[in-house]
């Protein structure tokens, strides 16, 4: 079984994200959405910098995030298609809650910036590990709007920039398993060097 709460260690075996277009209600309520935001602030953060931030976009402001996407689709795909516009009023409106993590590291600092990227991507998995542990289902989406100026800094301030758009809710559909990498690819044992 995918997403097993049965304890943490079967949680953490078996998570899944889903697929924001396939989520249905109920989502999590605003106590809920509190309590996932606190857990995901409990992440490594060398220097307690928090260089992170998150944004959250109730359902009655997704009309305005499709507006703020079909004002920026032309800048990033100037031959857009009504296809193209379509599916972006779809990704503004998918899952029943939403969270834009924004990266938002301090520059200069003596904490390296590459440390600071990393709390946020540590932030981004407690989010989704606390979602998944009150029963719903995430799924983290960067796609073209993460990147666009315009969607950027309607979300950001300067020197920040969208880590990803985080969306929960309930699975409506059976999740799959995807590939996992065999443990023998992706780990060993340190080998000392001779000299």
């Amino acid at each position: 079984m995918l997403n097993d709460r049965s304890s943490l260690l079967a949680l953490l075996e078996t998570r899944r994200s889903g697929r924001p277009r396939e989520m249905v209600a109920p989502g999590p309520s605003e106590a809920e959405i509190e309590r996932i935001l606190t857990i995901a602030a409990r992440t490594p953060d060398h220097g307690k910098l928090f260089p992170w931030r998150f944004v959250t976009v109730a359902r009655d402001q997704r009309g305005a995030l499709a507006d703020l996407l079909a004002r920026a689709l032309p800048e990033h795909h100037p031959a857009a298609l009504p296809a193209h516009y379509a599916k972006a009023l779809e990704f503004a409106h998918q899952a029943p809650a939403l969270v834009v993590l924004v990266a938002a590291p301090i520059e200069g600092h003596k904490i390296p910036l590459w440390e600071q990227q990393l709390s946020c991507g540590a932030a981004a998995m407690n989010l989704l590990l606390a979602a998944h542990g009150l029963g719903y289902v995430g799924g983290w989406i960067t796609g073209w709007a993460a990147y666009s100026e315009r969607v950027r800094s309607a979300f950001c301030a300067p020197g920040e920039r969208i880590a990803g758009f985080i969306f929960i809710g309930t699975v409506g559909s059976e999740l799959e398993e995807r590939p996992r990498a065999p443990l023998a690819t992706v780990a060993r044992r340190w080998v000392p060097p001779t000299a």
